[in-house]
């Protein structure tokens, strides 16, 4: 399938239009920023808000799934370690069915959900918090710049901002990654996406885990 392919394109992250090609398929093409390094589909090739949501709508995990749970653990016990006691945290993108939300609330913590389908409030988002979650939501958002600077303005000083997405390591995995292939994610981010990230915000960066990622805020 040939498609009409951009030159140089304005980067969702970075907003610099320092991209380039990086890889094709039969369905989508990919660019890669130069700055930030993050990859991206252009918006041309989205899916529709329906037909995102019906997609959305197939996800069965639920907080009553063992195995989920085990999934997100990673992150909940990264940043259970993190906090104090009775921390107050908003879980952003928590989906049809919100669990890490529900683990940290068992664990004495107060929680926010926020989903644009599924719990959209946006006045959750005009709040301050001790901890952020964003777990497998970053290769879903359409506008990274305004979607993350909005949370980092909701996280007070020496908050975190806990991450999960799998990273992107080089073309030739990139080529083969079933992860690219859901039509629904549409921006890859790498180590160095993360680096560049944490050095803009000036915050503290830990790689918990190979898709974990914790950003601090300085005091």
């Amino acid at each position: 399938m040939d498609h009409m392919r951009q030159n140089n394109p304005t980067c969702p992250l970075c907003k610099t239009d320092r991209a380039h090609d990086y890889f094709s398929d039969q369905t989508r093409d990919y660019y890669r920023c130069q700055i930030c390094q993050l990859i991206f589909v252009l918006p041309s090739q989205f899916l529709s808000a329906n037909d995102e949501k019906a997609r959305y709508d197939l996800h069965n995990n639920s907080s009553d799934d063992p195995k989920y749970r085990q999934f997100l653990s990673r992150t909940f016990n990264r940043i259970q370690t993190c906090i104090p006691p009775g921390s107050h945290g908003l879980d952003f993108g928590s989906g049809p069915g919100p669990t890490l939300s529900v683990m940290f609330e068992q664990a004495g913590h107060r929680m926010e959900i926020y989903d644009p389908y599924y719990a959209k409030d946006p006045s959750v988002l005009q709040r301050q918090y001790d901890f952020i979650t964003a777990t497998e939501v970053l290769e879903h958002i359409h506008n990274p710049a305004a979607d993350l600077n909005r949370l980092w303005t909701c996280l007070k000083p020496g908050a975190i901002l806990g991450i999960m997405t799998k990273s992107v390591f080089d073309k030739n995995r990139f080529s083969r990654w079933h992860y690219k292939d859901d039509p629904t994610h549409v921006c890859f981010y790498s180590m160095s996406t993360f680096k560049w990230l944490a050095c803009q915000w000036q915050a503290d960066l830990t790689i918990a885990d190979k898709d974990v990622i914790l950003i601090e805020k300085n005091r």
